[in-house]
């Protein structure tokens, strides 16, 4: 489990980095073993932008703690339903700016799609056509409701889902895809809203 505290610990610190935890928001997941299921997950309402030995606690497939590091997130059947539903080996979700104004804009859409955008290979799309979609689900104060919204979205090419004026929640089969989905998500989300502020401004006519 060493293995996987220092690779969870190391995401946490470049999250951190990005400044991507504002008031103590965001958690973190890994899992440890397939079968049973376990996961070491972020402790509930701890400064992320701090280091310290019980940043992480150990659950089973049920969220219950395996270890006395502390109270796991709140969010931690979010972590769960993905780990449940797809191979992935690491889950992050963040709390930004840009993923919360994108899942206001886009939310009674339901989702979110890019095409044309060279990034979108860092989420393994390498067609000349190819797009990415993001679904959105609402916010619902309901964990286990939010949950089981988050995992019907998911599909087998599915890497994200947003949470209306919430955040997002990636995916990857390791921590580093999980990461790499992350930073790809937040600079589409940016270039998004630069791209519709130009817009808006007409900024094509001026050039």
């Amino acid at each position: 489990m060493n293995s996987q505290w220092n690779e969870l610990a190391a995401i946490k610190r470049e999250l951190a980095a990005r400044d991507w935890f504002p008031g103590t928001s965001g958690n973190l997941s890994i899992k440890v073993s397939e079968d049973p299921l376990t996961c070491l997950v972020t402790v509930s309402g701890k400064d992320k932008y701090k280091e310290t030995e019980s940043d992480f606690v150990l659950v089973d497939e049920d969220g219950r703690p395996l270890t006395d590091q502390g109270k796991p997130s709140a969010e931690t059947v979010i972590h769960l339903e993905v780990y449940k539903k797809t191979d992935a080996g690491c889950s992050l979700h963040v709390h930004t700016l840009d993923n919360n104004v994108i899942s206001e804009l886009y939310g009674e859409k339901g989702s979110i799609t890019f095409r044309n955008v060279e990034l979108i290979k860092a989420l393994d799309i390498w067609e000349e056509d190819g797009e990415f979609t993001i679904p959105i689900v609402e916010n619902w104060a309901d964990l286990p409701k939010l949950g089981k919204a988050i995992s019907e979205k998911i599909k087998p090419d599915t890497k994200a889902v947003l949470i209306r004026n919430h955040g997002i929640t990636v995916w990857g089969r390791n921590a580093f895809e999980a990461k790499r989905h992350l930073e790809a998500c937040e600079f589409l989300f940016s270039y998004q809203l630069k791209l519709l502020h130009a817009k808006a401004a007409n900024l094509k006519e001026v050039l």
